[in-house]
């Protein structure tokens, strides 16, 4: 039986972007094949699909934090660093469709690259991750692009880049930083947020934008491969977890 959505985690509207000129799609509602599916699962059996989302970036930068206050509502400024990978589960109804985003969190210092890289594969999505207040950290978000690019089909891909610690940049800070990651957004094909997660300030707007798109972007791809299926047939039940939020450690690297 699959767990109950909470209430707060239905989706009835594709979300907005935050910003028009650095935005993966502008159009204003999900795409009509989407929702003409959608519409029809309603009557029929209940469904379930899951997307792989994986979250890199330097250390410190926030990831955990930027989960954490997604999955749990909490802000907690001593966390320690992630050592590999850690996982959360969140479950979201999208257009009455049961769907989950499988959150990868993975470990920012270059000792466990070699761990957190076999987590790579397989993503419908990255986040990668930056410190607004740390130009450093947005200059090595293209690195840790391509490393987790290697690993996947760049055709078939949502990226996102985030700025994190949005409460700690004064305006002019701020207002700098950003003109260089929406070029960076621009140029790499990605999302552009900027997000507070001791604040809670955009964070949970970015994390439903995420789960609206890919799913979107999974069903269209079902449809792009099955041809006429029906929609019970492409949305289909998935049983490789039991509906619980799971969280998940690795040892540490060689």
């Amino acid at each position: 039986m699959l767990p109950p959505v909470k209430k707060d985690r239905v989706i009835t509207q594709l979300p907005q972007c935050f910003s028009p000129n650095a935005a993966l799609h502008t159009k204003d509602g999900f795409h009509p094949q989407v929702k003409a599916m959608c519409q029809f699962q309603r009557t029929a059996t209940v469904s379930f699909n899951i997307a792989k989302v994986i979250v890199v970036g330097d250390v410190a930068v926030g990831k955990t934090c930027l989960i954490s206050r997604f999955c749990r509502g909490a802000f907690d400024k001593n966390y320690k660093a992630t050592i590999g990978v850690d996982f959360e589960m969140e479950h979201f109804e999208v257009l009455g469709v049961p769907f989950s985003l499988q959150l990868w969190d993975t470990a920012g210092q270059e000792r466990f690259k070699c761990i957190a890289s076999t987590y790579y594969r397989g993503a419908q999505a990255i986040i990668v991750v930056f410190d607004l207040s740390s130009v450093n950290s947005l200059a090595h978000a293209r690195q840790w692009l391509e490393d987790a690019m290697k690993e996947n089909d760049p055709s078939s891909v949502l990226l996102f880049l985030v700025g994190t610690k949005k409460d700690l940049s004064s305006p002019d800070q701020l207002s700098q930083i950003e003109q260089e990651a929406i070029r960076l957004s621009e140029e790499i094909k990605a999302e552009y947020w900027a997000v507070s997660a001791k604040s809670g300030d955009g964070v949970r707007e970015f994390f439903f934008r995420v789960a609206s798109l890919t799913f979107e972007a999974n069903v269209l791809s079902e449809l792009e491969r099955s041809g006429s299926r029906h929609v019970g047939d492409i949305i289909r039940i998935t049983d490789n977890t039991d509906g619980h939020r799971r969280r998940k450690r690795t040892p540490q690297c060689c």
